[in-house]
């Protein structure tokens, strides 16, 4: 049995606040259908997929504290060395992060951890729905989770201008889009009632991503 101690296995997540959630998910469905959507596309027009990727790469190198801390938070000794293992090799070889030569060249996986699953792993329930503005599907824990994700992003020690900081970030959603163009059309297209479709799909993988 992989349920986390102290954990009772939930079938869904509770939606107390369902009227705001609906809301908020209309809000982010045409945040991206008008905004997102536009520019990723013209951004996809302008940038080859291999720049692309590589920008992708640099995001995700920079930000390993997140996963190494969480990792180790999580008692997951392998994966939080193997964390350490790519940003040292990405960081000198990889050119600062852009090629991920860690998992080309020697097979080493990014680990996929955040403060949510943590939280989740010491068996801490999920509480509520909660669709957050920009952000998109999460959970009252998954909320205070971001806080601490976000706590330990090097951005925010790195830039202390927020508006470069803001930029960096839209910019790699945007590319992050660009790369996944056509996925949540497609989510919507087959979903029933896309709203329930979401909130289920969010908490389905994130008690996957606990039990791991």
């Amino acid at each position: 049995d992989n349920t986390p101690l102290g954990e009772e296995e939930i079938l869904e997540i509770p939606d107390p606040f369902e009227s705001y959630n609906r809301f908020m998910f209309e809000f982010n469905d045409k945040l991206y259908f008008y905004f997102l959507r536009p520019i990723s596309r013209s951004y996809k027009k302008i940038f080859p997929e291999c720049l692309r990727i590589r920008i992708g790469n640099f995001y995700s190198n920079i930000k390993m504290p997140v996963r190494f801390f969480n990792c180790l938070f999580q008692i997951k000794g392998k994966d939080a060395t193997r964390e350490i293992e790519r940003f040292t090799i990405n960081s000198t070889i990889g050119f600062g992060g852009f090629f991920d030569i860690a998992r080309s060249y020697f097979k080493l996986e990014p680990s996929d951890e955040d403060f949510d699953q943590t939280f989740g792993s010491y068996g801490i329930g999920p509480g509520f729905y909660f669709v957050m503005p920009f952000f998109g599907p999460s959970s009252m824990r998954g909320s205070v989770g971001l806080l601490f994700d976000y706590a330990l992003n090097p951005f925010n020690y790195i830039l202390i201008d927020p508006v470069i900081l803001t930029s960096l970030e839209l910019h790699e959603k945007i590319n992050f889009t660009s790369l996944h163009l056509g996925e949540y059309e497609s989510f919507k297209k087959e979903a029933l009632e896309p709203y329930t479709a979401l909130r289920d799909a969010y908490f389905q993988n994130i008690q996957a991503k606990i039990k791991k």
